[in-house]
């Protein structure tokens, strides 16, 4: 399976960009936040029994589980909170990484019925993993109140001139929706949907780079969005708003609209503890990926005014600070096509790690790497 992605990948058979999925010219994006954030964390617990995916979430495998934070507007606190509340549960065993997600909604409508289209045209609820957080190689899943999917994979961001290989489907997948009212009907008041879903950990595990099912402990970035379009009802059915944008809301907030930005996806945590006995671990690589990431968009911008990347931190306005887990100050290596920057730091147990970035934003570090 794996051979066959990557030839998929290196053809590119089967591309397609989504719409609206172009991220806004570097020129327009805000200057990135200098502050680190830790993105949001959940910690994972395996499943206590049978998971029967039917839509609903009352069942005994999920009555313990805990709920994340509400979803918040994409860009974060600059923007009013969502409309309709959305949250998510997680579980897994080991055949299958498990989501529960509960959508508010006092009108449930769908239109699209054909697997592997444009699910976003419709109000939907979105799935993105990383599994090992290098921002290469994750996977998208979106599905609508009809349980109408759509499975892809990218290579790299849309920024980086990824393309989405829209022939890559997940085997074994199940889902399942159940509407807490009457769908596609606008003569009563709704209260929303549920959704669950079971990936499979072999077709997780494809580009993961890591044991999948996951080891105690082991963390993989995810992150998770709801498209919603204000709508209005004509002759008795329901229909988008025209020339109105839709409302893009999320778990772990992105900064802009643009949900292929996995730097800034949570983390989830998997534990084999009892539920509620372990407490997320946050990552002690956090502050030097965010600022690897802020040369990296520095870089772009340098580059779309003077045609060149930046050969030193001092020409991106950008001092060689040095953290205090820092073993060096940040390192810059340029040529004509590329760029790469690394930083040796200093880990909790003592150990040395040396991270990096390059021109396309993929981030590694060497153990990683050397895994590979």
């Amino acid at each position: 399976m794996r051979m066959r992605l990557a030839l998929l990948l290196l053809l590119g058979v089967g591309v397609g960009v989504p719409l609206g999925a172009i991220s806004p010219p570097l020129s327009a994006v805000a200057e990135e936040e200098t502050r680190y954030v830790p993105p949001k964390g959940y910690v994972c617990y395996r499943a206590s029994g049978p998971v029967q995916i039917d839509g609903r979430l009352d069942e005994a495998a999920w009555q313990q589980v805990p709920w994340t934070d509400f979803f918040v507007d994409i860009e974060g606190d600059a923007k009013p909170r969502p409309r309709f509340h959305t949250r998510v549960k997680m579980l897994w065993d080991d055949q299958y990484f498990y989501v529960g997600a509960e959508l508010e909604e006092p009108h449930v409508w769908g239109t699209v019925t054909q697997h592997d289209a444009v699910i976003f045209q419709d109000n939907d609820f979105e799935v993105f993993i990383d599994p090992n957080g290098d921002n290469h190689e994750y996977y998208e899943f979106e599905i609508n109140a009809l349980n109408t999917s759509w499975d892809l994979l990218l290579p790299r961001p849309y920024k980086d001139g990824g393309k989405a290989v829209n022939s890559w489907e997940i085997p074994g997948l199940k889902t399942a929706v159940h509407v807490d009212g009457t769908l596609n009907d606008p003569r009563d008041t709704d209260r929303g949907w549920t959704v669950e879903i079971a990936f499979p950990w072999k077709v997780l595990g494809e580009l993961a780079y890591q044991p999948a099912p996951p080891r105690d402990g082991d963390q993989w970035r995810i992150n998770f969005s709801r498209v919603e379009w204000r709508h209005e009802i004509v002759e008795g059915h329901y229909r988008k708003v025209p020339k109105t944008k839709e409302d893009n809301w999320v778990w772990s907030p992105q900064g802009v609209v643009d949900m292929h930005r996995p730097e800034t996806w949570g983390y989830v945590q998997f534990s084999t503890a009892k539920m509620g006995e372990v407490a997320f671990r946050p990552d002690p690589a956090g502050p030097v990926r965010h600022y690897l990431h802020r040369i990296y968009y520095a870089q772009r911008r340098y580059r779309e005014v003077h045609g060149r990347w930046a050969k030193t931190l001092e020409d991106l306005g950008l001092s060689r600070r040095t953290e205090e887990a820092w073993a060096a100050p940040p390192k810059m290596d340029v040529g004509e096509s590329g760029f790469e920057v690394s930083v040796p730091i200093k880990r909790p147990d003592g150990t040395m790690q040396r991270w990096h970035i390059r021109q396309d934003s993929q981030v590694w570090a060497d153990r990683q790497h050397d895994e590979r």
